[in-house]
């Protein structure tokens, strides 16, 4: 008898537990949903019911702002099968709603078409204006769509969501690569409750959960901002074809910022043309000229094969298997150290370096930056880079990679590479997500351990030092100094080819400038590049003010204090 009322007992205990679960899951967990549902009992079946994820953006004090959010209002529709007077009706809606008059009298006459939509995204207001005016005929249903306060801001990283045939989803960016967590399964919510509840205690108890969420990027807004406005500054100041930057911490891959241009809005992307929608720094190799010397001078450095102060005699161009290569300026220097191969960025001075390296040795170096691999970088279609000439047994191939010519990199790429030369000498993994928050409470930070060692510490520091020179004392004759901070910097300026054809255009080049600060503990990594500039030969005369104006912002903007002495 005792086991017997025990047993009610646990029994009545059970259940009532499984109620008040249940219920917490019905009101608090999803009732959101079931609201969402409720509201839709009498939507046209042309209504798609919509929810997703959100993304953010997160400023430099910590503040959450979004970037991507699903927004709720209300669509206007029409039936003009059983509308008896469309002009009757244009009258009375056009005084709460922006209409086409001529475009509305087409649709309102389709006498076999049973339903047009004449307004969509309204808000309660309007809506309830429309509403009491009980229009026969005159429908309105609720809707959600995904909306991206900043427009055009960061447009190429954060995607859409778009229509593929029926399928409603991420089609470019984060909104494609997080897929998986930003999107949201309407029928989750009739789930048998029992595996819904037991799936959340598995994801509960898991290390890494998976499931639906919001993200939170590395990407800071204001930054970003200042950032896309020098490149469309840049594009119009030399009429460039296109543009591109990355801001980034060279120590942990957090991307601060990351623009191309020309760009377009994400909430009228199908205004936009499609070309601009992929993302040229994560999907395109670009040749980049003589940014690259850095990368070939610590290879160089690292492999015992050079130092700062060794000499070589310049005279100006070599011919290697037939060809002639050349300095920029067709102009020798004699004897001269490795020091002012960089600071006067010379061509004959990397092919030496490459050329004493040999080209087993060099191949490995240059492949040990991962710049003909992919990086990992949390966006869809990553590129590889054409690095197909440092296989070749030729001296020309191996000359022409050491100074960025005849071997094509990704800018993401790129900026892994220089960042090996700023943070000590490791590969980091670039990335724009720094946190998923899951619907069931748990978060997971996305952080990656150091990568490979490429060269020493001490190589790091050394070209570091170079490349701090060059800053100093050779760009622009020394003229841009910043009192109080060590900078780095190295210009590229590279020839270019048409798509499809064989050999370099005359007069078409493609502009690169990277620097990082303070040079050896340094805050961020400034890359930029644009195409077919007019009006100047070098990057050094349309990049190194943009640099300059990047830098100087950060150091304001981040209150970053100073590392020398004035």
């Amino acid at each position: 008898m005792i086991g017997r009322i025990r047993f009610i007992s646990v029994f009545i205990i059970l259940a009532a537990l499984v109620i008040f679960v249940r219920l917490y899951f019905l009101q608090v967990v999803y009732g959101k949903s079931f609201s969402e549902v409720s509201k839709r009992q009498n939507i046209n079946e042309n209504t798609i019911p919509y929810n997703r994820g959100n993304i953010y953006f997160q400023s430099r004090t910590g503040e959450i702002i979004p970037a991507a959010i699903s927004r709720s209002g209300f669509t206007v529709a029409i039936n003009p099968k059983i509308i008896k007077n469309p002009e009757k009706v244009y009258k009375n809606l056009e005084k709460f709603l922006d209409l086409n008059k001529e475009k509305f009298l087409t649709q309102a006459t389709k006498k076999n078409d049973p339903y047009e939509e004449i307004a969509k995204h309204l808000n309660s207001e309007t809506a309830d204006k429309i509403k009491a005016l009980n229009i026969y005929g005159v429908t309105l249903s609720t809707d959600k769509w995904r909306f991206y306060p900043g427009g055009q801001l960061a447009a190429n990283v954060i995607g859409f969501v778009a229509f593929k045939k029926n399928k409603l989803a991420g089609r470019y960016g984060l909104e494609r690569y997080y897929e998986d967590v930003l999107k949201r399964d309407p029928s989750r919510i009739y789930n048998n409750f029992f595996a819904e509840f037991f799936s959340n205690v598995k994801d509960s108890l898991s290390e890494y959960p998976k499931g639906e969420g919001d993200i939170i990027t590395t990407i800071e807004p204001t930054v970003q901002s200042f950032l896309e406005n020098k490149l469309k500054n840049i594009r119009k100041k030399w009429k460039s074809n296109e543009a591109g930057g990355i801001i980034i911490n060279p120590i942990n891959g957090e991307i601060v910022a990351m623009a191309s241009s020309p760009s377009f809005n994400l909430n009228n992307f199908r205004d936009g043309n499609v070309r601009l929608f992929a993302n040229p720094i994560v999907e395109d190799a670009y040749e980049m000229g003589s940014i690259v010397k850095s990368i070939t001078m610590a290879s160089g450095i690292d492999s015992n094969t050079v130092s700062a102060t060794s000499t070589y005699f310049d005279a100006g161009f070599l011919y290697l298997n037939g060809r002639r290569i050349a300095n920029y300026d067709n102009r020798g220097r004699g004897l001269i150290d490795m020091q002012q191969v960089l600071s006067q960025s010379l061509n004959t001075g990397a092919a030496y370096v490459a050329l004493k390296m040999g080209n087993k040795k060099f191949s490995k170096y240059m492949k040990s930056f991962g710049v003909g691999t992919e990086t990992g970088i949390d966006l869809p279609n990553e590129g590889r880079g054409l690095i197909k000439n440092l296989d070749s047994k030729r001296k020309i191939e191996m000359a022409t990679a050491a100074y960025g010519q005849g071997v094509a990199f990704t800018p993401i790429a790129t900026v892994r590479a220089l960042s090996v030369l700023a943070n000590g000498g490791t590969l980091i993994t670039p990335h724009i997500v720094k946190e998923i928050k899951y619907q069931n409470g748990l978060t997971k930070k996305i952080s990656f351990a150091p990568g490979k060692r490429v060269i020493k510490k001490s190589t790091s520091e050394e070209i570091s030092r170079m490349l701090t020179e060059v800053f100093d004392k050779a760009l622009r004759g020394g003229t841009v100094k910043i009192p109080g901070y060590s900078v780095t910097s190295k210009t590229g300026t590279a020839q270019m080819t048409d798509e499809g054809k064989a050999g370099y255009v005359k007069g078409k080049y493609l502009h690169s400038f990277f620097g990082y600060f303070p040079s050896y503990n340094p805050r961020f990594l400034v890359f930029l590049y644009h195409t077919d500039p007019k009006g100047a030969l070098y990057a050094s005369q349309t990049l190194t003010d943009p640099f300059l104006d990047i830098t100087k912002f950060l150091i304001n903007y981040y209150q970053i204090p100073p590392d020398r002495p004035e």
